[in-house]
């Protein structure tokens, strides 16, 4: 069975910015990687490791599963088949 990657999406951009605006060198700084660590992530080109995300969730406050998360596009109405089957008797 094909292994199917998970589109994991995160809100690390939008919670700098209620940080008093927190410029992606200080979240760096307060989490131990380089600036361009935080711009790979912000734009979903880099899936941190856990221990990472976690320190990025405690830098905001913010339980893990508020900044990362699985974004999962609508599925499509599944319908049932139209089949009437024969009355057994």
């Amino acid at each position: 069975m094909a292994k199917t990657k998970l589109g994991i999406d995160n809100k690390v951009r939008k919670f700098r910015f209620e940080q008093g605006e927190m410029t992606q060198q200080a979240l760096a700084d307060a989490v131990g990687v380089a600036r361009q660590t935080i711009v790979a992530i912000e734009k979903n080109r880099y899936s941190p490791s856990l221990d990472l995300a976690f320190q990025l969730a405690l830098a905001f406050g913010k339980p893990i599963e508020e900044v990362f998360f699985v974004d999962r596009p609508e599925q499509p109405t599944q319908h049932k088949p139209r089949v009437r089957l024969k009355a057994q008797g």
